[in-house]
């Protein structure tokens, strides 16, 4: 059977697919009935699904995440699409075509990691010119860096998705930094390119995107930070020891490239180097999830729904 994609999923239709299921929660109506809100997606998104009347032995059987099939339908409430879930079957996951659930990127991975690898290639600071090294060098991490998303759900949520928005930052960095000669500029292009490199820690993208036990517990700036010194500490051993003043630079922009408290910064961006690697980053992520909202959003209305994470709606109709 051919797969229904869920951007091709229109109100009213009856489903009866495959579908990743993930965070289901068991919930109760005013009236004290049970019900199951759960996130249903593959490759091409996700949906709210609603599953009423349900019952514990049937939330407890639910994968959190893993693969079910679903029967039930579509509808639209509130102006937004939704499954509601009529029966739902847990589905080995050797049965399934996991090329179907999980995005990746479109762009090729290769060529934007010889990019990257072109661009940090331009750090002059021997010392920084070492660390970045030190990463590139490092295999494995390298594999990590250009498979992970950036992101479970708000910016470049694909496989591929770190390394595109690195690339895309990087690129940006590079592109203005000789409009600001008073820039330090091996700071800028060594911070962007180790900025999120802590997601390759704090994500999991086995299976669904979701958060590893550490990542919940520490976040990817600080394991960013603890990497950024775990390879300063194994150039030392190697005889390239890192400045003070240089690590705590660098350290700075790792810990204030949120650029706000509530957005999770430890630190506000203190100086001229953190924040152009904060601007340039939120301006590619905002991007992204604008494209994103109006790319994904179902119907021929020329506005989104409201989207909290923007706090806006946003305006469809192109001006050709």
């Amino acid at each position: 059977m051919v797969h229904k994609f869920i951007n091709e999923i229109e109100p009213g239709e009856a489903i009866n697919d495959v579908y990743m299921v993930k965070d289901p929660i068991l919930r109760s109506t005013t009236k004290g009935d049970l019900y199951i809100a759960m996130h249903i997606c593959d490759r091409s998104g996700q949906l709210n699904g609603r599953m009423w009347q349900a019952t514990e032995a049937v939330y407890n059987s639910l994968p959190k995440p893993g693969f079910v099939h679903i029967q039930g339908r579509s509808e639209l409430y509130q102006n937004n699409l939704q499954i509601i879930v009529n029966n739902v079957g847990v589905v080995d996951a050797s049965k399934v075509a996991i090329e179907n659930f999980l995005p990746r990127t479109s762009k090729n991975t290769g060529q934007m990691m010889e990019e990257v690898k072109e661009i940090v290639g331009r750090v002059k600071n021997p010392q920084l010119k070492a660390l970045v090294g030190e990463f590139l060098g490092d295999a494995d991490l390298m594999e990590k860096f250009c498979t992970a998303p950036a992101a479970i759900k708000l910016h470049h949520s694909y496989l591929g998705g770190l390394l595109e928005h690195t690339h895309n930052v990087l690129r940006v960095a590079a592109a203005i930094l000789p409009f600001y000669p008073e820039i330090q500029a091996d700071l800028v292009l060594a911070g962007i390119f180790l900025h999120d490199m802590g997601k390759t820690e704090e994500l999991s993208y086995e299976m669904a995107f979701s958060y590893t036990d550490s990542g919940q517990l520490i976040g990817h700036i600080a394991k960013t930070l603890l990497m950024i010194h775990r390879k300063a500490e194994a150039l030392a051993k190697k005889g390239t020891q890192i400045d003070e003043a240089l690590m705590d630079a660098l350290g700075h922009i790792i810990l204030s490239h949120h650029g706000r408290y509530e957005f999770g910064s430890p630190k506000l961006p203190a100086t001229a180097e953190a924040f152009m690697v904060n601007y340039i980053d939120d301006l590619d992520a905002k991007i992204s999830q604008v494209t994103g909202a109006i790319k994904n959003e179902q119907g021929d209305s020329n506005w989104t729904a409201w989207h909290s994470a923007l706090q806006t709606r946003l305006y469809r109709k192109r001006i050709e």
